[in-house]
C-alpha cells in the first residue's frame, strides 16, 4: 500500500551513517524526520514570501496572510474541522492544552468542579491542570490504567459525575501505543454535560480522524510529529465553544479594538474572533508552511495506508521479539489495539544503557519516562526503551533492530 522506496527517498537524513551503521530512526513518538518538500516549502516562504500577516496591505504581506490562512485550511481539512475558524496554531501539543486549561480554568472553573484525566496521560495533560486546580480549587480525579496497559473505562464512568466540568484523555499513549475509545469517552462526558479535550499527539499524525464523527470539543497535536517543523502545533475547537472563551494571551493581533482612557486608567478592549483571538503577536508563519505541505504530504500517501503500515510493523516487531529471551515488551500484544510505538526493558540493563547500546547499532530509541511517569508507577517499573515507528520505517529496520537487541541480551 505504501511505496516505501519512494518515500524513503524524500528524507535526506536516512541516508547518514552514524556509528559505522546506515541511520535507523525508531524515535518517531519523539518527533519525525521531515521530507524534502517540507523542507524546501519552508525555504521557498523566506526565500521569496518572507513577510509579516494580516493587516499589511503590499504584496508580500499579502502573500504571507494567503499562505498561513491556508495552512489553517489545510488543517482543517485534514481532521474533518468545520472550517479555519477551528483551528488555533500554537507551538505545540503543551501550549494548546495550556491555552484550555487556563482560558477555561481561569474563567470557568471553580471549587466544587472536578476536571479527570488518566493515570496514562502524558505530563503536558497532567501540569496544567494541576496548576490550575491550585489556583482555581477545582478537584481532579484521576482514571486508572489497568496492568495490560488500557484505559480503564470502567473507572472513568464512575468518576464522570455531574460535578465534571471537562474531561481530558490522550488519544494514544506515547509510552503503550493503546488506542483509547474516544468516541465513547465523549458521549460519557456528554452524558454530563461536561467538555472533552483529547491529546491527540500519537494519534493524528497516525491514522484517521474526524473530529466531528469522534464528537470532541477540543483536540491538540503537534506538527513536528507528524513530518512538520517544530514550533508549530494545533488546538481545534469547536466554533461555539472557542466563541465564548477569553484568550489566553493578549497583544497584537488577538483583538478588533483597544481604547484607553489617560485620565482614568481604563481600557475597552474588543477581542477578534476565533481563531486569531488566540494566536497573539507575531506567528510562526514558516511553521505553518511547513504543516501545511506535511499534511499535503500525509494526505497523498493516505491515512489510512499510514495507519496499516504503522500495524504491520508493530505486529513483525512484536512476533520478532518473541524470539528474544531477556526483553519483556509491556502493553497488548493485540497489534489492533496499539499503533507504532513498543517500550520494553532488557533484564539487567537501564532503559538507557540499553539505549546506548543500540545507538552503537545505528538505531535511534527513545529511553526514561517519556513524560509520563505516572503510567511507569501504574506498571510498577522505573523507565523503559521506546521504538517508535512511522510511515519510512522498513521490516528490514526491524530485523536489524531484533538482531542488535540478540547481541545486547548476550551482553547484558
Amino acid at each position: 500500500m505504501i511505496d516505501l522506496e519512494r518515500i524513503r527517498g524524500d528524507f535526506p537524513i536516512l541516508d547518514r551513517i552514524v556509528n559505522g551503521h546506515k541511520l535507523v530512526y525508531f524515535d518517531n513518538a519523539a518527533t519525525t524526520q521531515k521530507p524534502i518538500q517540507v523542507i524546501n516549502a519552508i525555504v521557498d516562504y523566506y526565500k521569496f514570501h518572507n513577510s509579516n500577516v494580516h493587516r499589511g496591505v503590499h504584496t508580500l504581506s499579502q502573500e504571507a496572510t494567503e499562505l498561513y490562512e491556508s495552512a489553517h485550511e489545510e488543517a482543517a481539512k485534514f481532521i474533518g474541522a468545520e472550517g479555519l475558524e477551528e483551528i488555533v496554531f500554537v507551538k505545540n501539543t503543551t501550549e494548546a492544552i495550556n491555552l484550555v486549561a487556563y482560558s477555561l480554568g481561569m474563567w470557568s472553573l471553580e471549587p466544587g468542579d472536578e476536571v479527570v484525566i488518566t493515570a496514562m496521560d502524558h505530563h503536558s495533560n497532567i501540569v496544567p491542570w494541576h496548576l490550575m486546580s491550585e489556583l482555581k480549587g477545582f478537584k481532579l480525579r484521576i482514571v486508572r490504567v489497568k496492568q495490560d496497559g488500557t484505559l480503564d473505562l470502567e473507572d472513568l464512568a464512575d468518576k464522570v459525575s455531574s460535578k465534571t466540568r471537562i474531561v481530558a484523555v490522550p488519544h494514544v499513549s506515547n509510552v503503550l501505543g493503546v488506542v483509547n475509545d474516544v468516541k465513547s469517552i465523549a458521549k460519557i462526558a456528554h452524558e454530563v454535560d461536561a467538555l472533552i479535550l483529547v491529546d491527540g499527539a500519537q494519534s493524528v499524525p497516525h491514522m484517521p480522524i474526524d473530529v466531528r464523527d469522534l464528537d470532541i470539543d477540543f483536540l491538540a497535536f503537534s506538527g513536528h510529529k507528524m513530518l512538520g517543523p517544530t514550533g508549530i502545533g494545533v488546538l481545534y475547537g469547536r466554533r461555539d465553544i472557542l466563541g465564548s472563551m477569553r484568550p489566553f494571551l493578549g497583544g497584537g493581533d488577538m483583538i478588533s479594538e483597544v481604547h484607553s482612557d489617560v485620565e482614568t486608567g481604563k481600557c475597552t478592549i474588543t477581542y477578534n474572533a476565533p481563531p486569531w483571538r488566540f494566536e497573539a503577536g507575531t506567528p510562526n508563519i514558516a511553521g505553518a508552511v511547513g504543516l501545511a505541505e506535511a499534511i499535503r504530504y500525509l494526505r497523498n500517501i493516505g491515512m489510512e495506508n499510514v495507519l496499516l503500515h504503522e500495524r504491520d510493523l508493530v505486529e513483525y516487531t512484536l512476533r520478532r521479539m518473541e524470539e528474544l529471551g531477556k526483553t519483556h515488551v509491556y502493553g497488548p500484544r493485540d497489534p489492533g489495539k496499539r499503533l507504532g510505538v513498543v517500550s520494553f526493558n532488557v533484564e539487567g540493563l537501564d532503559s538507557h544503557e540499553t539505549a546506548m547500546m543500540l545507538d552503537s547499532y545505528g538505531i535511534m530509541v527513545r529511553s526514561g519516562l517519556h513524560c509520563a511517569q505516572p503510567l511507569h508507577e501504574t506498571l510498577s517499573i522505573q523507565t523503559t526503551t521506546r521504538a517508535s515507528f512511522y510511515i519510512y520505517n522498513t521490516r528490514e529496520e526491524v530485523d536489524r533492530f531484533i538482531e542488535a537487541l540478540k547481541e545486547i541480551e548476550m551482553v547484558a
